[in-house]
């Protein structure tokens, strides 16, 4: 099959290209005046950098850099570790970065590319679902801190994205899995064919080599470069649409899962938790109709992704909510669904709603 090519437009178009063996795509992506390159890679990913580089090398001065595995990878120190290197090494601003990895990395790689010389150009080849469809495309980048996940950042549009689809084949099945979170989401805000596609395959035919599989990550690439090119920095759409905050669907109780997991629950494990928890709200609401609830919870467990949660209380999950980006001061804001396809902002929800919605996923409230 042929590669796939979609176009970001906006003030610094790019194109996300979709398909197999794409690393030599690299050099034409990152042009001749480029003299630096800087590989940021995962640190369980060496070899796979190696091939990377042997394109690169050919053509640039090519730096490579080993990060810490997943979140770990995500804090100031790694950050300065890499502006040192970048240092140490005369990069400047006509100079580019590569990650190879998962969100964590593309994330990390992203931000120091937003931040040495106040920016410069980055191209990310993500190894992950989640990767693919979320992290890599839209220019958020970050790192996280003791009071959250992703609380410093940049926006910073990628030179390109390259999603080989070939490099999912030795990824964990749980990993794969958990990618699928991100794209039900999809299907959920903005996509229902995606939901269809799920609910009407086998899901052990979601492989690295399936069709289906390939589909379901175009759709959920197209749904968020649709939804970041009317809001790339998140400050609304028009009419009164949340705008890029759509794509936050299910992130305020995700996050605080995470943080207050330290990171032992994969991301699109918790995402999957918290768009059923923020169903359950919405129904508490007289938003959401319950039909949409259980197929909230039929469509995330059909892929294989948990629908409840009880290792954490109540307060203190409400605690790490209220350090959710999209809250306001001591307001707590959720992006809830009308229907599927109808999203919208429900803010200062009520805390006994909260509290029953956690105890419908079988936490304690």
């Amino acid at each position: 099959m042929s590669d796939t090519t979609l176009h970001v437009p906006g003030a610094a178009p790019y194109d996300v290209i979709v398909g197999h063996g794409l690393a030599g795509r690299l050099p034409g992506i990152l042009g001749e005046s480029v003299e630096r390159v800087a590989v940021l890679f995962g640190g369980d990913l060496g070899a796979l950098a190696d091939g990377v580089v042997e394109v690169l090398v050919e053509h640039y001065d090519v730096l490579a850099l080993g990060l810490p595995i997943g979140e770990r990878a995500k804090t100031a120190a790694v950050a300065a570790d890499c502006w040192e290197a970048l240092g140490e090494a005369g990069f400047t601003r006509s100079d580019a970065v590569v990650t190879i990895g998962g969100g964590a990395t593309t994330d990390l790689g992203g931000f120091v590319a937003a931040t040495w010389l106040r920016g410069v150009r980055v191209v990310h080849l993500p190894t992950t679902v989640l990767g693919m469809v979320d992290a890599a495309v839209g220019g958020k980048t970050g790192i996280n801190t003791g009071a959250g996940k992703n609380l410093v950042g940049a926006f910073h549009e990628p030179t390109g994205v390259l999603c080989d689809l070939s490099l999912l084949e030795s990824l964990p099945r749980e990993e794969l899995v958990s990618g699928l979170g991100e794209v039900v989401k999809c299907g959920f805000i903005a996509d229902p064919a995606i939901l269809d596609l799920v609910e009407t395959h086998d899901p052990a035919s979601l492989t690295p080599s399936s069709a289906v599989l390939r589909e379901l990550i175009e759709r959920s690439i197209q749904v968020k470069i649709d939804v970041v090119v009317g809001d790339l920095k998140e400050r609304g759409g028009a009419d009164g649409h949340p705008g890029r905050e759509v794509l936050n669907y299910g992130h305020t109780l995700a996050h605080a899962i995470e943080r207050t997991s330290d990171y032992s629950v994969r991301h699109g494990e918790a995402v999957a938790i918290g768009c059923v928890y923020v169903a359950e709200v919405a129904a508490r609401a007289g938003l959401l109709d319950p039909s949409v609830v259980e197929r909230h919870r039929s469509a995330f467990a059909r892929v294989g992704l948990p629908t409840s949660y009880s290792a954490a209380s109540f307060d203190d999950l409400h605690a790490a909510m209220k350090m959710d980006k999209k809250a306001r001061g001591s307001q707590i804001r959720l992006l809830v669904l009308e229907d599927v396809g109808r999203p919208r902002v429900l803010a200062g929800p009520a805390e006994g709603d909260l509290r029953a919605a956690y105890s419908a996923i079988g936490g304690a409230a």
